[in-house]
Protein backbone atom coordinates (compact mmCIF):
# COMPACT_ATOMS: atom_id res chain seq x y z
CA UNK A 1 0.00 0.00 0.00
CA UNK A 2 3.16 2.17 0.02
CA UNK A 3 2.99 5.77 1.18
CA UNK A 4 -0.63 6.37 0.18
CA UNK A 5 -1.90 4.30 3.08
CA UNK A 6 1.23 4.67 5.03
CA UNK A 7 3.61 1.85 5.98
CA UNK A 8 1.89 -1.04 4.24
CA UNK A 9 4.07 -3.62 5.86
CA UNK A 10 3.68 -2.16 9.31
CA UNK A 11 0.12 -1.02 9.28
CA UNK A 12 -2.36 0.84 7.12
CA UNK A 13 -3.04 4.21 8.73
CA UNK A 14 -6.41 5.88 8.48
CA UNK A 15 -6.28 9.14 6.50
CA UNK A 16 -8.79 10.56 8.96
CA UNK A 17 -6.84 9.74 12.13
CA UNK A 18 -5.42 12.73 13.92
CA UNK A 19 -3.13 11.17 16.52
CA UNK A 20 -2.89 8.90 19.48
CA UNK A 21 -5.12 10.63 22.01
CA UNK A 22 -6.46 9.71 25.41
CA UNK A 23 -10.06 10.66 26.00
CA UNK A 24 -9.24 12.04 29.45
CA UNK A 25 -6.94 11.34 32.39
CA UNK A 26 -9.92 9.71 34.08
CA UNK A 27 -9.65 6.89 31.55
CA UNK A 28 -6.41 5.71 33.12
CA UNK A 29 -7.97 5.71 36.57
CA UNK A 30 -11.09 3.78 35.54
CA UNK A 31 -10.17 1.59 32.60
CA UNK A 32 -9.42 -1.54 34.62
CA UNK A 33 -12.52 -1.35 36.76
CA UNK A 34 -14.61 -4.51 36.73
CA UNK A 35 -17.99 -2.80 36.99
CA UNK A 36 -20.72 -3.57 34.47
CA UNK A 37 -21.19 0.06 33.55
CA UNK A 38 -18.41 0.79 31.04
CA UNK A 39 -16.60 -0.37 27.93
CA UNK A 40 -13.14 0.76 26.79
CA UNK A 41 -12.82 1.16 23.02
CA UNK A 42 -9.67 1.86 21.02
CA UNK A 43 -10.48 3.04 17.49
CA UNK A 44 -9.57 5.44 14.72
CA UNK A 45 -11.09 8.88 14.48
CA UNK A 46 -14.47 8.63 12.74
CA UNK A 47 -14.81 4.89 13.21
CA UNK A 48 -17.26 5.18 16.11
CA UNK A 49 -19.69 8.07 15.46
CA UNK A 50 -20.44 10.40 18.36
CA UNK A 51 -24.21 10.10 17.81
CA UNK A 52 -23.91 6.34 18.12
CA UNK A 53 -22.00 6.65 21.40
CA UNK A 54 -24.70 8.95 22.79
CA UNK A 55 -27.49 6.57 21.80
CA UNK A 56 -25.64 3.54 23.11
CA UNK A 57 -24.99 5.16 26.48
CA UNK A 58 -28.59 6.43 26.76
CA UNK A 59 -30.15 3.06 25.92
CA UNK A 60 -27.79 0.71 27.78
CA UNK A 61 -26.45 2.84 30.63
CA UNK A 62 -22.95 1.63 29.69
CA UNK A 63 -20.34 4.40 29.63
CA UNK A 64 -18.05 4.39 26.57
CA UNK A 65 -14.41 5.34 27.19
CA UNK A 66 -12.91 6.15 23.78
CA UNK A 67 -9.21 6.09 23.05
CA UNK A 68 -8.22 7.25 19.57
CA UNK A 69 -5.35 5.48 17.83
CA UNK A 70 -3.53 6.27 14.60
CA UNK A 71 -1.15 3.36 14.13
CA UNK A 72 -1.55 -0.38 14.54
CA UNK A 73 2.06 -0.83 15.52
CA UNK A 74 1.59 1.53 18.45
CA UNK A 75 -1.65 -0.21 19.40
CA UNK A 76 0.09 -3.60 19.30
CA UNK A 77 2.91 -2.34 21.53
CA UNK A 78 0.47 -0.81 24.02
CA UNK A 79 -1.54 -4.03 24.21
CA UNK A 80 1.61 -6.11 24.61
CA UNK A 81 2.79 -3.85 27.43
CA UNK A 82 -0.55 -4.32 29.19
CA UNK A 83 -0.70 -8.07 28.61
CA UNK A 84 -0.82 -8.93 32.31
CA UNK A 85 -3.57 -6.39 33.06
CA UNK A 86 -5.38 -5.31 29.87
CA UNK A 87 -7.37 -2.08 29.89
CA UNK A 88 -8.90 -2.32 26.41
CA UNK A 89 -12.16 -4.18 25.76
CA UNK A 90 -12.42 -3.45 22.02
CA UNK A 91 -9.55 -2.65 19.65
CA UNK A 92 -9.28 -1.96 15.93
CA UNK A 93 -7.30 -4.45 13.83
CA UNK A 94 -6.95 -4.67 10.06
CA UNK A 95 -7.81 -8.15 8.81
CA UNK A 96 -4.47 -8.86 7.17
CA UNK A 97 -2.78 -8.13 10.53
CA UNK A 98 -4.84 -10.66 12.51
CA UNK A 99 -1.99 -13.17 12.74
CA UNK A 100 0.31 -10.86 14.68
CA UNK A 101 -2.37 -10.12 17.29
CA UNK A 102 -3.63 -13.71 17.42
CA UNK A 103 -0.15 -15.23 17.80
CA UNK A 104 0.56 -12.78 20.62
CA UNK A 105 -2.74 -13.68 22.32
CA UNK A 106 -3.91 -10.06 22.31
CA UNK A 107 -7.35 -10.54 20.75
CA UNK A 108 -9.93 -13.22 21.50
CA UNK A 109 -11.86 -15.39 19.03
CA UNK A 110 -15.15 -13.71 18.19
CA UNK A 111 -18.24 -15.57 19.43
CA UNK A 112 -20.72 -14.62 16.72
CA UNK A 113 -23.50 -16.45 18.59
CA UNK A 114 -23.45 -13.51 21.00
CA UNK A 115 -24.09 -11.07 18.15
CA UNK A 116 -27.72 -11.18 17.08
CA UNK A 117 -27.00 -8.61 14.36
CA UNK A 118 -24.07 -10.43 12.76
CA UNK A 119 -26.16 -10.88 9.60
CA UNK A 120 -26.22 -7.10 9.12
CA UNK A 121 -22.70 -7.30 7.68
CA UNK A 122 -22.35 -7.94 3.95
CA UNK A 123 -20.96 -11.49 3.56
CA UNK A 124 -18.49 -10.14 0.97
CA UNK A 125 -16.65 -8.85 4.03
CA UNK A 126 -17.71 -11.16 6.87
CA UNK A 127 -17.36 -14.50 5.09
CA UNK A 128 -14.33 -13.95 2.85
CA UNK A 129 -11.24 -16.16 3.28
CA UNK A 130 -9.31 -13.51 5.23
CA UNK A 131 -11.93 -13.42 8.01
CA UNK A 132 -11.39 -16.93 9.38
CA UNK A 133 -8.11 -17.92 11.00
CA UNK A 134 -7.64 -21.29 12.71
CA UNK A 135 -11.36 -21.97 12.37
CA UNK A 136 -12.42 -18.80 14.19
CA UNK A 137 -13.71 -15.34 13.37
CA UNK A 138 -11.65 -12.60 14.99
CA UNK A 139 -13.42 -9.31 14.41
CA UNK A 140 -16.52 -7.44 13.25
CA UNK A 141 -15.83 -5.94 9.80
CA UNK A 142 -16.83 -2.28 9.80
CA UNK A 143 -14.98 -0.45 6.99
CA UNK A 144 -12.98 -1.36 3.92
CA UNK A 145 -10.50 0.19 1.51
CA UNK A 146 -9.79 -1.04 -2.00
CA UNK A 147 -7.43 -0.65 -4.92
CA UNK A 148 -9.52 0.75 -7.74
CA UNK A 149 -9.25 2.12 -11.26
CA UNK A 150 -10.13 5.81 -11.40
CA UNK A 151 -10.88 7.88 -14.46
CA UNK A 152 -11.73 11.46 -15.35
CA UNK A 153 -15.32 11.13 -16.55
CA UNK A 154 -15.02 14.27 -18.69
CA UNK A 155 -11.98 12.93 -20.51
CA UNK A 156 -12.46 9.16 -20.53
CA UNK A 157 -15.48 6.93 -21.02
CA UNK A 158 -14.70 3.55 -19.51
CA UNK A 159 -16.89 0.72 -20.76
CA UNK A 160 -18.55 -1.38 -18.09
CA UNK A 161 -17.54 -3.83 -16.89
CA UNK A 162 -14.19 -2.10 -16.91
CA UNK A 163 -10.91 -3.93 -17.28
CA UNK A 164 -7.37 -3.39 -16.08
CA UNK A 165 -6.59 -3.59 -19.83
CA UNK A 166 -7.20 0.16 -19.84
CA UNK A 167 -4.05 0.77 -17.81
CA UNK A 168 -1.92 -0.96 -20.46
CA UNK A 169 -3.70 0.11 -23.64
CA UNK A 170 -2.19 2.23 -26.40
CA UNK A 171 -5.29 4.44 -26.23
CA UNK A 172 -4.39 5.73 -22.77
CA UNK A 173 -0.61 5.59 -23.11
CA UNK A 174 1.00 8.53 -21.36
CA UNK A 175 -2.26 9.38 -19.60
CA UNK A 176 -2.11 6.88 -16.75
CA UNK A 177 -0.32 6.43 -13.45
CA UNK A 178 -0.06 3.83 -10.72
CA UNK A 179 1.65 2.89 -7.48
CA UNK A 180 4.25 0.48 -8.79
CA UNK A 181 4.65 -1.77 -5.76
CA UNK A 182 0.90 -2.08 -5.18
CA UNK A 183 0.38 -2.75 -8.87
CA UNK A 184 2.30 -6.02 -8.57
CA UNK A 185 -0.58 -7.69 -6.70
CA UNK A 186 -3.07 -6.32 -9.24
CA UNK A 187 -1.06 -7.50 -12.26
CA UNK A 188 -0.59 -10.95 -10.72
CA UNK A 189 -4.37 -11.15 -10.36
CA UNK A 190 -4.82 -9.75 -13.89
CA UNK A 191 -2.53 -12.49 -15.24
CA UNK A 192 -4.54 -15.18 -13.44
CA UNK A 193 -2.40 -15.69 -10.33
CA UNK A 194 -2.89 -15.31 -6.58
CA UNK A 195 -1.68 -11.81 -5.77
CA UNK A 196 -1.47 -12.75 -2.09
CA UNK A 197 0.87 -15.60 -3.07
CA UNK A 198 -0.62 -17.83 -0.39
CA UNK A 199 -1.13 -20.50 -3.09
CA UNK A 200 2.64 -20.67 -3.65
CA UNK A 201 3.91 -20.81 -0.09
CA UNK A 202 5.10 -24.40 -0.60
CA UNK A 203 6.53 -23.70 -4.05
CA UNK A 204 9.01 -20.79 -3.85
CA UNK A 205 10.27 -21.48 -7.38
CA UNK A 206 6.77 -20.98 -8.79
CA UNK A 207 6.37 -17.86 -6.68
CA UNK A 208 9.60 -16.45 -8.11
CA UNK A 209 8.53 -17.33 -11.66
CA UNK A 210 5.21 -15.49 -11.22
CA UNK A 211 6.85 -12.39 -9.80
CA UNK A 212 9.35 -12.39 -12.66
CA UNK A 213 6.53 -12.74 -15.21
CA UNK A 214 4.75 -9.82 -13.56
CA UNK A 215 7.97 -7.79 -13.57
CA UNK A 216 8.52 -8.47 -17.27
CA UNK A 217 4.91 -7.47 -18.08
CA UNK A 218 5.34 -4.17 -16.25
CA UNK A 219 8.66 -3.51 -17.99
CA UNK A 220 7.05 -4.24 -21.35
CA UNK A 221 4.37 -1.65 -20.60
CA UNK A 222 6.62 0.87 -18.86
CA UNK A 223 6.68 3.28 -21.80
CA UNK A 224 2.90 3.76 -21.51
CA UNK A 225 3.02 5.00 -17.91
CA UNK A 226 2.95 8.73 -17.27
CA UNK A 227 4.28 8.30 -13.73
CA UNK A 228 4.82 5.82 -10.93
CA UNK A 229 3.55 7.81 -7.97
CA UNK A 230 3.66 7.25 -4.21
CA UNK A 231 1.27 9.52 -2.31
CA UNK A 232 -2.46 10.07 -2.62
CA UNK A 233 -1.96 13.81 -2.95
CA UNK A 234 0.10 13.19 -6.09
CA UNK A 235 -2.65 11.39 -7.96
CA UNK A 236 -5.19 13.94 -6.86
CA UNK A 237 -3.02 16.73 -8.28
CA UNK A 238 -2.40 14.82 -11.51
CA UNK A 239 -6.14 14.47 -12.05
CA UNK A 240 -6.77 18.13 -11.24
CA UNK A 241 -3.99 19.23 -13.63
CA UNK A 242 -5.32 16.83 -16.30
CA UNK A 243 -1.94 15.11 -16.42
CA UNK A 244 -3.73 11.74 -16.33
CA UNK A 245 -7.09 10.45 -17.46
CA UNK A 246 -6.97 7.02 -15.78
CA UNK A 247 -5.10 5.68 -12.78
CA UNK A 248 -4.71 2.87 -10.32
CA UNK A 249 -5.34 4.21 -6.82
CA UNK A 250 -6.65 3.49 -3.39
CA UNK A 251 -10.25 4.62 -3.10
CA UNK A 252 -9.60 7.20 -0.37
CA UNK A 253 -7.90 9.94 -2.42
CA UNK A 254 -10.38 9.48 -5.27
CA UNK A 255 -13.32 9.64 -2.83
CA UNK A 256 -12.00 13.02 -1.69
CA UNK A 257 -11.95 14.30 -5.29
CA UNK A 258 -15.50 13.06 -5.85
CA UNK A 259 -16.67 14.69 -2.62
CA UNK A 260 -15.10 17.96 -3.80
CA UNK A 261 -17.05 17.79 -7.06
CA UNK A 262 -14.21 16.85 -9.40
CA UNK A 263 -15.41 14.79 -12.42
CA UNK A 264 -13.72 11.53 -11.52
CA UNK A 265 -15.24 8.07 -11.10
CA UNK A 266 -13.89 4.81 -9.76
CA UNK A 267 -14.54 1.15 -10.45
CA UNK A 268 -13.41 -2.33 -9.43
CA UNK A 269 -12.44 -3.85 -12.80
CA UNK A 270 -13.80 -7.15 -14.03
CA UNK A 271 -10.57 -9.05 -13.30
CA UNK A 272 -10.93 -8.11 -9.64
CA UNK A 273 -8.85 -6.18 -7.14
CA UNK A 274 -7.53 -6.28 -3.59
CA UNK A 275 -8.66 -4.53 -0.46
CA UNK A 276 -8.34 -4.54 3.29
CA UNK A 277 -10.92 -4.54 6.05
CA UNK A 278 -10.87 -2.75 9.38
CA UNK A 279 -12.46 -4.74 12.18
CA UNK A 280 -13.42 -4.15 15.79
CA UNK A 281 -12.06 -6.91 17.98
CA UNK A 282 -12.62 -8.18 21.49
CA UNK A 283 -9.40 -7.80 23.48
CA UNK A 284 -8.12 -10.92 25.18
CA UNK A 285 -8.72 -10.64 28.92
CA UNK A 286 -10.37 -7.22 28.73
CA UNK A 287 -12.11 -6.05 31.91
CA UNK A 288 -15.60 -5.66 30.38
CA UNK A 289 -16.05 -8.43 27.81
CA UNK A 290 -19.83 -8.70 28.22
CA UNK A 291 -20.18 -4.99 27.58
CA UNK A 292 -17.89 -5.31 24.57
CA UNK A 293 -20.34 -7.74 22.96
CA UNK A 294 -23.25 -5.47 23.86
CA UNK A 295 -21.42 -2.58 22.19
CA UNK A 296 -20.60 -4.52 19.02
CA UNK A 297 -24.12 -5.88 18.64
CA UNK A 298 -25.63 -2.42 19.12
CA UNK A 299 -23.22 -0.98 16.55
CA UNK A 300 -24.48 -3.48 13.95
CA UNK A 301 -28.16 -2.86 14.73
CA UNK A 302 -28.77 -0.08 12.18
CA UNK A 303 -27.40 0.49 8.67
CA UNK A 304 -27.44 4.20 9.51
CA UNK A 305 -24.47 3.59 11.80
CA UNK A 306 -22.57 2.01 8.93
CA UNK A 307 -23.42 4.97 6.69
CA UNK A 308 -22.19 7.45 9.28
CA UNK A 309 -18.92 5.56 9.79
CA UNK A 310 -18.39 5.62 6.02
CA UNK A 311 -19.30 9.31 5.82
CA UNK A 312 -16.87 10.28 8.60
CA UNK A 313 -13.96 8.06 7.59
CA UNK A 314 -14.20 8.04 3.78
CA UNK A 315 -13.93 4.23 3.73
CA UNK A 316 -16.42 1.75 2.27
CA UNK A 317 -19.10 0.54 4.69
CA UNK A 318 -19.41 -3.20 5.26
CA UNK A 319 -23.06 -2.87 6.32
CA UNK A 320 -25.95 -4.13 4.22
CA UNK A 321 -28.12 -1.18 3.21
CA UNK A 322 -25.67 1.48 4.41
CA UNK A 323 -25.66 3.15 1.00
CA UNK A 324 -29.42 3.73 1.30
CA UNK A 325 -28.57 6.33 3.93
CA UNK A 326 -25.98 8.18 1.85
CA UNK A 327 -26.56 11.00 -0.62
CA UNK A 328 -25.85 10.36 -4.29
CA UNK A 329 -22.54 12.22 -3.92
CA UNK A 330 -21.63 10.19 -0.83
CA UNK A 331 -22.53 6.95 -2.60
CA UNK A 332 -20.27 7.84 -5.50
CA UNK A 333 -17.42 8.55 -3.09
CA UNK A 334 -17.75 5.68 -0.62
CA UNK A 335 -19.67 2.76 -2.13
CA UNK A 336 -19.68 0.33 -5.06
CA UNK A 337 -22.41 -1.74 -6.71
CA UNK A 338 -22.77 -5.28 -5.35
CA UNK A 339 -21.50 -6.71 -8.64
CA UNK A 340 -18.25 -4.78 -8.30
CA UNK A 341 -17.83 -5.60 -4.62
CA UNK A 342 -18.12 -9.29 -5.49
CA UNK A 343 -14.89 -8.92 -7.50
CA UNK A 344 -12.94 -7.73 -4.46
CA UNK A 345 -10.43 -10.01 -2.77
CA UNK A 346 -8.65 -9.18 0.46
CA UNK A 347 -5.04 -9.03 1.51
CA UNK A 348 -3.76 -11.92 3.56
CA UNK A 349 -0.56 -12.08 5.56
CA UNK A 350 0.54 -15.70 5.47
CA UNK A 351 2.94 -15.34 2.53
CA UNK A 352 4.05 -11.74 3.06
CA UNK A 353 7.66 -12.50 4.00
CA UNK A 354 8.20 -14.52 0.81
CA UNK A 355 6.08 -12.22 -1.35
CA UNK A 356 7.77 -8.95 -0.49
CA UNK A 357 11.27 -10.41 -0.57
CA UNK A 358 10.53 -11.14 -4.24
CA UNK A 359 8.40 -8.09 -5.06
CA UNK A 360 10.68 -5.48 -3.46
CA UNK A 361 13.56 -6.61 -5.65
CA UNK A 362 11.35 -6.80 -8.75
CA UNK A 363 10.07 -3.24 -8.18
CA UNK A 364 13.64 -1.93 -8.31
CA UNK A 365 14.28 -3.92 -11.48
CA UNK A 366 11.25 -2.34 -13.15
CA UNK A 367 12.37 1.14 -12.12
CA UNK A 368 15.87 0.48 -13.44
CA UNK A 369 14.74 -0.98 -16.77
Amino acid sequence: MTKLIQNRRGFIKSAAATGLILSSPAYLRTASAQGAGQVNVWAYDGFVPGDFVDQFQDETGIKVNMRLVDDQGKQFNLMAAERQSPTADIVTVAGHRFLQFIDSDLIAPLDTSRLSNWGAINPVFSESDWSTVSGNKWGVPILSGAEIMAYNSDMATIDQPSSWDTMFSDEWAGQNAYILQDMFSIVMLYLGYDGNMVAYMDDPEEAARIVNETRDFLIENKSKVRKYYDAGAEIQQMFINQDVSVAHSWNGPIAKLIADGFPVKMTIPKEGSYGFVYTLNVAQGGPNTDNAYTFLDFLMSKPEYGAEMSRQSGFISTYKGASDHLSDEEKAATSFPEEELSRLQFFRAEANEMKYALVDRAVEEVRAA
